[in-house]
């Protein structure tokens, strides 16, 4: 409990509580256009349990190297199925049911970045919108436009 403090210039901001003072300077020029980063036309829609997704991404990806971390997803009518290996020969696969009914596809990601999204993500459903296997991807809740990830796929 406390009043905090703040006065901005047109170069800095600070914030002070108690004896605490923080100084910053404010972006000088333009900020990037983030939209021109945002995929379009990504009409493969995956709707998954995130709670089963993030579940099975982590007992997967203790097989997948620390280098890469890389899980393949493979994405058929109905079903999800999550793969890595490793350099030694050793495999994980995990299955899901998914709400998919587009085309089967094959496409990889940095389990790290999934683990990620998924802790971020406060709904029991996680959305992809997928494109092709070498196409950025969003990943979104249901209903929540406030709330947008863009993902890079691996190769795998």
């Amino acid at each position: 409990d406390g009043e905090i403090g703040m006065s901005l210039s047109d170069t800095r901001a600070e914030f002070s509580f108690g004896t605490v003072r923080l100084k910053t300077k404010l972006i000088d020029g333009t900020f990037p256009d983030y939209t021109r980063v945002i995929p379009r036309g990504n009409d493969r829609i995956m709707q998954v349990d995130s709670a089963s997704f993030s579940a099975a991404v982590d007992r997967v990806s203790t097989i997948s190297s620390e280098k890469s971390r890389s899980v393949k997803m493979r994405l058929q009518p109905g079903s999800l199925s999550l793969s890595a290996s490793s350099t030694d020969a050793s495999s994980a696969d995990e299955a899901l049911e998914v709400s998919y009914d587009g085309p089967e596809m094959e496409i990889g990601f940095n389990a790290r970045y999934l683990l990620d999204i998924a802790s971020q993500v406060d709904s029991d459903v996680i959305e992809f919108a997928l494109a092709d296997q070498g196409a950025p991807s969003l990943v979104r809740t249901p209903g929540d436009e406030a709330t947008l990830f863009v993902l890079m796929p691996m190769r795998v």
